[in-house]
């Protein structure tokens, strides 16, 4: 019998200033919240005001990690020490492996007022922390898009639903990323592999992720945004629409359980890597 994972915590964010003076909510990456093997950071940034997010993210470094940008509104001009460079405009993502050592900056603009997006961080095994850089940029058209007959639409950004593969692939993690919006009074379902890691990140309306077959109107857990939802384990999410759309990230990975060190913008598994991290960085021996 199929085991629903249910909702064992609901993490508030908190608003931090980060790059040279971008306001943002972050839900991982807190005094309450850590980390969540294999995800070390979760943001949601957005204004109507570009003066919370106009002064960006300038050049800086990464090392040991993989970042993954979804970008709702606005536009995000991007370059990085490998010659790539581009725009991230309304529904692109950008999942990039920092591995050995990259060097990139994400710099935002308003389109028509707006600005809104997520940025994930995902932790590298030990065995490939040192790999070649890599980075995949993929444009809102490639996401495929999954329309049920109750007007649930889901962009499969990674992983794999109804035998439909997301745009993203051949990802360490064994990701499931998808964007989930229920229209109001519908529900939705997604199996997730036992032992992954699994939360989600409700930024519009509300709903629930409780069997509401066997729960009274008076025991649902009702979430609204923006929060983000840890589940247990088990086989399954479910998740249901109450009076009004319900809009969140659905976010999966296979856990490391390695000993995580973080300094800044490099994670690696020992106190040593980080000082050969910030030598190389000194000695102009960044990128590889």
């Amino acid at each position: 019998m199929k085991k629903l994972r249910k909702v064992i915590e609901i993490i508030d964010p908190v608003y931090v200033m980060e790059g040279a003076g971008v306001r943002l909510k972050r839900s991982i990456a807190t005094q309450k919240l850590d980390y969540l093997d294999p995800f070390l950071l979760f943001d949601h940034f957005g204004s109507d005001d570009p003066e919370d997010y106009i002064l960006g993210f300038p050049m800086h470094p990464h090392r040991g990690i993989e970042t993954v940008t979804y970008l709702l509104d606005g536009v995000v001009n991007h370059k990085d020490s490998m010659g790539n460079s581009g725009i991230l405009e309304g529904d692109d993502v950008q999942w990039m492996t920092s591995g050995s050592g990259i060097i990139h900056e994400e710099m935002p603009r308003p389109y028509n007022g707006k600005m809104e997006g997520f940025q994930l961080w995902v932790n590298l095994p030990a065995k490939i922390k040192m790999t070649t850089p890599r980075y995949q940029e993929i444009k809102s058209s490639k996401i495929p898009e999954i329309k049920s007959e109750d007007g649930t639409i889901v962009k499969i950004i990674a992983g794999e639903m109804r035998g439909v593969k997301g745009a993203v692939t051949d990802i360490f993690a064994d990701p499931i990323y998808l964007d989930v919006n229920i229209p109001a009074g519908s529900s939705f379902e997604q199996p997730i592999k036992p032992g992954h890691t699994v939360f989600a990140y409700v930024f519009q309306g509300e709903g629930t992720f409780e069997d509401l077959d066997h729960k009274s109107q008076e025991q649902e857990i009702i979430i609204q945004a923006t929060k983000l939802a840890i589940f247990g384990d088990g086989d399954y999410i479910k998740a249901k629409s109450k009076d009004t759309p319900f809009r969140f990230l659905l976010i999966s990975g296979k856990p490391l359980n390695e000993p995580i060190v973080r300094y800044g913008p490099f994670v690696m598994n020992t106190s040593d890597e980080i000082e050969q991290a910030l030598k190389d960085l000194q000695n102009n021996e960044f990128v590889k």
